[in-house]
């Protein structure tokens, strides 16, 4: 079945080849649109990634090892889960998982009737940017990233699996992040088309919510966009947290870093948005920073798959590294170029002191903060320009910079509510309110909690006056259900903000040689080792070395900890570490299994996490609300008068 799928991605590289041409032939005709066949190529450009990636599962679901792809990401102990999951365990199956992705989303707008209802040549030019895009997809999957490559003859057994990727954490952030990215170019194919669209400046429009208008009818795609990339990028945290077994979430690491550049442009267009649809202005920077955010979502791929930085979960190279950086330049300077082409529209805007300064402000913090994990991700590369040695960022530079900036946006958060459009407070006494909570919170902080670290003791007291701002606001909505997505998503930030202001500098951590029976005290918690267990996993993909530990804190057990040393069949020079954990909503113990001394004790690495499930809990909750906005937007479409 291998050389049908090689044929398919074929064709569909011919089709958006074929079509951006037809899209140019036509824009140059002018009002001689042939739409219909330009549609078609769609659907068959769709159908054509549909049939090649069942191809791809059904290779790794068969243990077809004359695939090289499957033979390189699959073996026979690995479980059905893991092994079809596979799919984008690589480079050459994510790309093709994050063009499947973006040809679905494709072809879930183009049968929308908020598509059908764009002019024709408004189609047009979303079409030409669309399938140039599929095109740079079907080069890089045809050339030097092909995943139908052949074996002959064909092993018996795969090389299996990363273990790393064996986790369900890992096995859903790849594709979340990938769907993220493929749901924000859509809208961002059409902002620029109606950018340079006569007839699509029309579309656009000045009334509120005016149906043509691109953020209006890729509104849902955008919101779910927003949310699988959040979810992606708080699941990928909670992979290192749990599978790594360092004891922490985030450690600015250029992977971790790559999907935060086109989350944080991503957010500040969703803000570039509100002052549109409300205020009528920023219309050119919403449509900029959309359109960047798509964009990113590319720079970003090259940062992890073009061997620019080291990374614990890097892809290699694979010859894709100057495609998809000469992608990115030319990509941004047709970007800018249809921007300055772009009329201004509104008038200026008001100051910092009303809530549409307090949006821009907050755009402009978003978007200083994208530039500087972004520069500070390539400062290794950078770096070299002057120094023979250069060396990356350390995790300090990054807390010291963008901590106290995401602090800013908080503060922004929890006082906008009360902040009127124009120059002056929407509602006094709830501004002081929230005030108050914060100075309280401060000094209740400081004096019961002993938190002295200042970006940690104001972030922590912002997150609480949050709290307060967004529920307060709900109440003086009289519980409107409309409102309730951007309520529950500030909520979950501010949620997500007091988890790392204390599991960040206020984590314990001590490593230690047990000896069966010895006791240990760390913080609250008092620690015996059991027993120490060796054996084979059923399926034998791996044979482990477990210490369980007994956890008691003031006196009363809590838990057993049972923290793994694993060596997998098919990897057998690494030792991977399976850690393990006492859930709490307050301090919660972690324990990490390192080995035997020369003395046969257990090495453990054991820490205290205090609040770290709050951030769990805040980006869950983050990542659902926007469903909230989706359902209320159909459901005022579907009730619209006709």
């Amino acid at each position: 079945m291998t050389p049908l799928a090689n044929v398919l991605m074929m064709l569909s590289l011919a089709l958006a080849a074929a079509g951006s041409l037809y899209c140019i032939v036509q824009l140059a005709r002018e009002k001689t649109y042939n739409i219909g066949l330009l549609e078609n190529i769609n659907t068959i450009i769709t159908l054509c990634y549909v049939i090649a990636s069942c191809i791809l599962f059904f290779g790794f679901w068969s243990y077809d090892f004359s695939i090289k792809y499957v033979h390189d990401y699959s073996d026979l102990s690995l479980p059905l889960f893991y092994r079809l999951t596979a799919f984008w365990g690589g480079q050459a199956g994510s790309l093709l998982f994050w063009a499947l992705c973006l040809v679905l989303c494709g072809a879930y707008f183009q049968s929308t009737e908020a598509y059908k209802s764009l002019s024709l040549e408004t189609r047009i030019w979303y079409l030409l940017f669309y399938f140039s895009i599929i095109a740079f997809f079907g080069v890089l999957l045809t050339t030097h990233n092909n995943p139908f490559e052949v074996l002959s003859p064909a092993p018996a057994n795969g090389r299996g699996l990363n273990p790393l990727l064996q986790n369900p954490g890992m096995i859903f952030h790849p594709p979340l992040l990938l769907l993220g990215y493929g749901g924000f170019t859509i809208p961002a194919c059409l902002a620029l088309a109606q950018a340079l669209s006569q007839s699509g400046r029309k579309d656009e429009a000045l009334s509120e919510y005016a149906e043509t208008a691109w953020h209006i009818c890729t509104k849902p795609l955008i919101l779910i966009a927003w949310l699988l990339l959040t979810a992606g990028i708080v699941l990928g945290a909670w992979w290192a947290y749990m599978e790594l077994g360092w004891g922490g979430y985030w450690a600015w690491d250029p992977v971790e870093n790559a999907s935060t550049i086109p989350w944080f442009f991503g957010t500040a267009a969703l803000h570039f948005g509100f002052i549109e649809q409300y205020r009528k202005k920023a219309h050119r920077l919403h449509t900029l920073f959309m359109a960047l955010t798509c964009i990113s979502a590319f720079f970003a791929t090259w940062l992890v798959r073009g061997n620019v930085v080291d990374s614990v979960h890097a892809f290699g190279s694979g010859g894709v590294g100057p495609m998809l950086l000469w992608f990115v330049i030319i990509s941004a300077i047709i970007i800018f170029a249809v921007i300055l082409q772009m009329q201004n529209r509104g008038s200026a805007f008001n100051g910092l002191e009303t809530r549409e300064g307090f949006l821009l402000s907050a755009c402009v913090v978003l978007i200083t903060i994208s530039i500087i994990i972004g520069f500070a991700t390539l400062w290794p590369v950078i770096s070299k320009l002057w120094s023979n040695n250069p060396v990356g960022l350390q995790a300090n530079f990054y807390n010291s910079i963008i901590l106290p900036l995401l602090t800013v946006i908080l503060a922004l958060a929890a006082f906008a509510p009360w902040i009127s459009w124009q120059q002056k407070f929407s509602n006094t006494k709830y501004f002081l309110v929230v005030l108050v909570t914060f100075i309280v919170f401060m000094g209740v902080f400081w004096l019961f909690f002993a938190v002295k670290n200042p970006t940690a003791l104001i972030a922590a007291s912002l997150s609480i006056a949050c709290m307060v701002s967004w529920a307060l606001y709900f109440a003086e909505l009289k519980y409107a259900v409309y409102k309730l997505s951007p309520v529950l998503v500030h909520v979950s930030f501010a949620i997500m903000a007091l988890g790392v202001a204390f599991s960040g500098p206020y984590k314990i951590e001590q490593e230690v040689a047990l000896e069966k029976g010895q006791e240990l005290q760390i913080d609250t918690f008092t620690v015996k080792l059991n027993e120490l267990y060796e054996g084979r996993e059923q399926s034998g993909r791996y044979e482990f070395l477990e210490a369980e530990l007994l956890v008691m804190q003031d006196g009363k057990e809590v838990g057993i900890t049972q923290a793994q040393r694993r060596i997998y069949a098919s990897f057998p020079q690494n030792a991977y570490a399976e850690a393990s954990t006492i859930f709490s909503l307050g301090k919660e113990f972690y324990a990490t299994f390192l080995g035997l001394d020369e003395k046969t004790r257990a090495v453990m690495r054991l820490s205290v996490h205090p609040l770290v499930n709050w951030l769990w809990i805040g980006g869950t909750v983050m990542s659902l609300a926007p469903f909230i906005t989706v359902y209320a937007f159909r459901r005022r479409k579907k009730t619209a008068p006709k």
